[in-house]
């Protein structure tokens, strides 16, 4: 297995804070949780706790940041939010647009509103699109819109994975990336539905990345995610796309 420079991100960019839950998903959300400390703390954006809000303050954050680096966009909310105005949305996108040297991971639970937005744009190669797939009723559809976009890279996040995808129509997708639940609160995955996804990469040659088990073992048994690894089978399964072997793989 090759060294890269990421496991699947480098930095987290937030120029919005705050989010309202969406799906079985974001039952147990950790950005949630976080976001009560953060206000403890008085930091900006979360004054209001977990409500949504833009930051215009961390807007321009990426231009600081000379070194090309790999941001999540909004690990703290949602940049297609309900909430979100569409010029602020805007100013975001021009962001990216003005700073190629960055490559921006955006993922949604609003697929919808994603399409709707960036069906009518020219969508910047510096940019993967991914959205998150739970389970079959919410996630799924979500592929759907997903695939329809042109994107350098077009990823899945199945986290945390709640049951049994059974057959996924991957038709477009370079990347999916799958983890189990954390937190006290965490519900457990099931080793079978983690090796169907897989079976189901490999068959599409599908870069396959297993994140981590999460709260909840292999053996069923609940300790510290840290302890119960990031093996699947013994090994260690994380896999690239393509595009981004070439750009982060070191020799």
């Amino acid at each position: 297995m090759k060294k890269h420079k990421i496991e699947w991100t480098e930095q987290t960019w937030n120029p919005s804070a705050g989010c309202t839950k969406k799906s079985s998903g974001c039952k147990n959300c950790y950005a949630e949780t976080m976001a009560v400390r953060l206000k403890a703390m008085k930091v900006v954006g979360y004054e209001n706790g977990f409500d949504f809000n833009i930051v215009p303050s961390r807007l321009n954050d990426p231009f600081k940041k000379k070194k090309p680096t790999v941001f999540f966009v909004n690990s703290m909310s949602d940049i297609f939010h309900e909430n979100m105005p569409i010029e602020y949305l805007d100013k975001i996108f021009k962001v990216i647009e003005q700073t190629p040297h960055h490559t921006y991971q955006v993922l949604t639970k609003r697929a919808n509103r994603m399409y709707d937005y960036l069906s009518k744009r020219d969508i910047p190669k510096n940019i993967w699109l991914g959205v998150t797939v739970e389970n079959k009723k919410e996630g799924l559809p979500r592929i759907d819109r997903l695939r329809n976009l042109k994107a350098s890279v077009l990823f899945l996040s199945v986290e945390p994975l709640l049951e049994d995808l059974g057959k996924i129509n991957l038709k477009n997708i370079d990347w999916v990336i799958v983890g189990g639940e954390s937190g006290n609160r965490a519900r457990a995955m099931e080793e079978s539905w983690i090796l169907n996804i897989k079976k189901q990469c490999k068959k599409q040659d599908i870069a396959f990345f297993f994140k981590q088990w999460g709260t909840w073992g292999a053996d069923k048994i609940k300790r510290n995610k840290k302890e119960n690894g990031k093996t699947l089978n013994g090994q260690i399964w994380q896999d690239y796309p393509e595009i981004i072997e070439q750009q982060y793989a070191t020799v």
